[in-house]
Order: structure tokens, then sequence, then C-alpha cells
């Protein structure tokens, strides 16, 4: 049993940190209507081990790492289902409050492209403004492999968006994140 201020620490937590983690989700399953559940579970779960959290360096780096872990389990049960990523056309919906759609619709259709990792690390690098640091921290990967991702990341998705520069895609991918 938890104590009344250890409830109040998770809710200020819960409070300051949900649509930042839904938005994530969106970024990194591609499922508008799944992100919320995914955001909800990864929260639910924080809140199973709150006592590690609050003792870990940086408990929404934490919370991010969790997501990521049930955003990759997702995507991986649903390939299986699917018997291959064609199936994600399909649940992709687009949402139209953007200033810029086909820029935004771009975005999400390249990085639906990228592998698992590579993706993580680009919308946790670009569109999250996470230091290189803290996206290793939230995938459990090293400092290392989140700079090789994130350039061949980036590298692939400026190719499938036709050169497009860097900064139009992560001003895209900061809007498709927000409409979540």
């Amino acid at each position: 049993m938890r104590d009344g201020a250890a409830e109040s620490a998770y809710h200020a937590f819960f409070e300051r940190h949900h649509a930042e983690l839904s938005r994530l989700a969106y970024l990194l399953s591609g499922e508008p209507d799944a992100a919320d559940d995914l955001a909800a579970d990864a929260l639910l779960e924080v809140w199973r081990h709150w006592d590690r959290v609050c003792a870990a360096d940086s408990p929404a780096a934490y919370a991010r790492g969790v997501l990521a872990n049930l955003c990759r389990s997702r995507l991986r049960r649903l390939g299986r289902e699917r018997s291959g990523l064609r199936g994600w056309s399909a649940l992709w919906r687009e949402n139209a409050h953007t200033t810029d759609v086909p820029a935004v619709v771009d975005v999400r259709g390249a990085l639906r492209q990228l592998p698992y990792r590579r993706r993580a690390c680009v919308v946790l690098r670009y569109a999250f403004d996470l230091s290189e640091r803290e996206t290793a921290q939230a995938l459990g990967i090293s400092v290392g492999t989140v700079k090789s991702q994130t350039s061949r990341g980036a590298a692939q998705l400026a190719q499938l968006l036709g050169g497009r520069r860097s900064e139009a895609w992560l001003v895209s991918a900061r809007q498709a994140g927000e409409e979540n």
C-alpha cells in the first residue's frame, strides 16, 4: 500500500507526462486510436513500479522506455498478425487539422517505413527534442547506437521524402505528433 505522498507525486507525474507519452506512442506506433491506450498502459506500469521510478535519474525517461517497449511489442504482434507491413496502410487514418497536410502525410508515411529502432531514435531526437543520452536511456540502448540509428534514420527519411531538407520534415514530424 502506498502512502498519500506517493499517490500525489504519481498524480502530478501523470498529469505532466500523459500528453507527451500519448504523442510519442502515436509517432512510434502510427496508430492514433491506440496512442492513448499505449500511454495509459505505460503509465500503469510506471505506477506498478513507482518506487523504482522515483529513484531513477529521470522518471520521464523511464516512462518513455516503458512506452517504447510497449509500442515495439505491439508492432511485432501486429506484424505477425498481418504477416507483413502491408496492413499498416489500412490502419493509418490521416488527421487533416494541420496547416501543411501533404508534408505531414509524407512524414508519417516515411516514418512508417523506417525500422522500429531508427524510427524511435528519430522521433525521440527530433520530434521530442531529447538528447542522445535521454534517447538511449528511454530505449535501453547505447548513446553510440542512438547516434548511428538517428543518422541513418534521418538519411533514410531524407531519401524517402525526396531530398527535402531535414528542417522541413522535422517540423512536419512535430506537427504529426501534436495532432494526436
